[in-house]
């Protein structure tokens, strides 16, 4: 397999993972800070605890686990320090940056 398919093809296995993951934006909430709880907000204002659905986050959460930091940080420095920018990457970076923690 070149690494161009290679490439490829992960981005078709996280399509497919999220795509049987639940769904929605996914937010911290929660009443108290030591209990936070993910929500899932859905087009149209419903919500569902992403721990009530389990079963369809648990993969998610465990292939987009804090182990990934690494490899990404990596790919995200390296596509700052190249000639041109790469578009994806700088597109990745503004969404993740929405997410994050201040």
């Amino acid at each position: 397999m070149g690494q161009r398919d290679e490439l490829v093809g992960v981005a078709e296995s996280l399509e497919r993972l999220a795509a049987v993951s639940t769904r929605g934006d996914w937010q911290v909430e929660g009443l108290l800070a030591t209990r936070p709880e993910v929500v899932a907000h859905f087009e149209g204002g419903a919500t569902e605890h992403v721990a009530e659905a389990r079963a369809g986050s648990a993969r998610w959460i465990a292939a987009l686990s804090p182990a990934l930091v690494e490899p990404l940080a990596a790919w995200l420095r390296a596509a700052a320090g190249q000639e041109e920018i790469d578009a994806a990457a700088l597109s990745f970076a503004r969404a993740l940056r929405q997410r994050l923690p201040q």
